[in-house]
């Protein structure tokens, strides 16, 4: 491929989106050049503080349960309070709690300020979420969700070699710097982002009946997209909690981990943006089934891993699977979600990961300490098989995605307002009733990213 087409597949990934975009993009990326807590955890609490993986992995949980308190209660927040001041309450109440993680020491005392971090961190997700569904037309959606992901992965490929070194230090340093960018990225939303919550008039609010937590619950396909969702992240988890103990205990530095974690970030920062390219417009069900056997051999082949080399090829392909997964299923998900319903939408399905953050751990430390690694990837395996199972069933015969007419006001003129109106002959009709019959939400789920 020539320099000029390269500069043209680039231009065209990145261009048509709009200006609030990019500044929570540059919020993501800030944020995740201080992901310490998260990645470096259970090396700090094995290695430093000398507790058992199981110890490890119940901290690790109680972070995971920290986030699923939260995902519910931060959705209810997006849509009722809005986007903007849910995003400020999170990121600085984040900064607080890991700031204060950092000087923890009694074990107790780690494992409630760990809960209270998961609690605090998780709460910005629904608001990210339905933020970007807000301001990006659907046709864009797919991606900019990659981007994002792109810029996740570009900090994470950054910080996780850093805080390698960083921890073989001071671990301190480490909590605290996470800290200090997480309020970065309070100010920046503060100055740059607009509120993006679509406002109803009047007469449509009195016409139409609310979309409470019970309409989430009851939506049955949407659920099952939160529940294979909570098998892949089950996977990926492993990656954070499972890999850096079983490195450990096999005699690896935290430096070693560090350098292979990072092969992570690296390839979805090479690759996102291509492969997104490759299947922006290819069937989901495919992808999706695709993606989430790569997630389990991948992790099952860590068995068999024996140098540093055999493990960056494990995570090359569980990678590949996430780079597939992640921005199809946003954009199923945004497709599932009522326009007015989006914040508690995505505050459920982040419930979905959050769940895995509480499950994976305890999984992780059990099955290592009782039965050894090896029976770890091999679970790894069985649980990706599943899901591709599921995502098989679930989406045969969903019908295509039906442009979403309602779009978010912001303040200055945006591009996408161009083409919000759709003519009615391009409209899918929905598989299944809605759970609230406002059109917005009918057009808003039947189909998929």
């Amino acid at each position: 491929m020539s320099v000029a087409s390269l500069r043209r597949a680039a231009k065209e990934s990145v261009s048509g989106l709009p200006r609030e975009f990019w500044w929570l993009w540059a919020s993501t990326l800030v944020n995740r050049l201080g992901a310490f807590v998260a990645t470096y955890m259970a090396l700090y609490l094995t290695l430093e503080r000398g507790y058992s993986a199981s110890y490890a992995g119940l901290v690790a949980a109680l972070h995971g349960l920290g986030g699923v308190v939260s995902a519910l209660g931060a959705g209810v927040m997006a849509d009722r309070l809005g986007r903007r001041p849910t995003l400020l309450i999170a990121q600085t109440s984040t900064a607080l709690s890991v700031a204060l993680l950092g000087f923890m020491e009694h074990p107790a005392a780690i494992a409630a300020v760990a809960c209270l971090v998961g609690m605090t961190s998780n709460a910005s997700r629904p608001a990210v979420q339905a933020m970007m569904a807000d301001i990006v037309r659907p046709e864009d959606r797919l991606r900019a969700f990659s981007l994002n992901y792109w810029a996740i992965n570009l900090g994470f490929a950054i910080s996780a070699a850093a805080a390698g070194l960083i921890a073989e230090y001071s671990y301190l340093a480490g909590f605290v710097g996470e800290a200090a960018l997480t309020l970065v990225c309070a100010v920046l939303v503060f100055v740059k982002l607009p509120e993006s919550r679509p406002e109803r008039s009047a007469a449509a609010a009195k016409g139409e009946p609310g979309i409470s937590l019970g309409t989430v619950l009851r939506d049955g396909r949407f659920m099952g997209v939160v529940g294979l969702s909570f098998l892949i992240s089950l996977i990926f988890m492993q990656g954070s909690v499972g890999l850096p103990v079983a490195m450990g205990l096999d005699g690896w530095s935290p430096s070693d981990y560090g350098l292979v974690i990072a092969a992570n970030g690296v390839l979805i920062v090479a690759l996102q943006i291509p492969v997104t390219r490759f299947i922006e417009h290819r069937d989901p069900q495919r992808l999706l089934v695709i993606s989430a056997l790569l997630a389990g051999y991948g992790f099952g082949l860590t068995a068999f891993a024996g140098s540093i080399g055999v493990y960056v090829l494990t995570v090359c392909v569980w990678t590949l699977a996430e780079i597939v997964n992640s921005p199809t299923q946003m954009g199923l998900v945004v497709r599932f979600s009522p326009v007015h319903g989006r914040g508690r939408y995505q505050g459920v399905y982040t419930m979905s990961w959050s769940a895995a953050a509480l499950i994976a751990p305890l999984m992780a430390g059990y099955v290592i300490d009782r039965f050894g690694a090896e029976w770890l990837w091999g679970s790894c395996a069985v649980i990706g098989t599943v899901a591709a199972l599921g995502y098989w069933l679930l989406m045969r015969g969903l019908p295509e995605a039906a442009p979403d007419p309602d779009r978010a006001p912001l303040p200055a003129p945006a591009p996408e307002a161009e083409t919000s109106a759709v003519p009615a002959t391009s409209e899918t009709a929905p598989a299944a009733p809605a759970p609230a019959p406002a059109p917005a939400a009918a057009q808003g789920r039947p189909g998929t990213a």
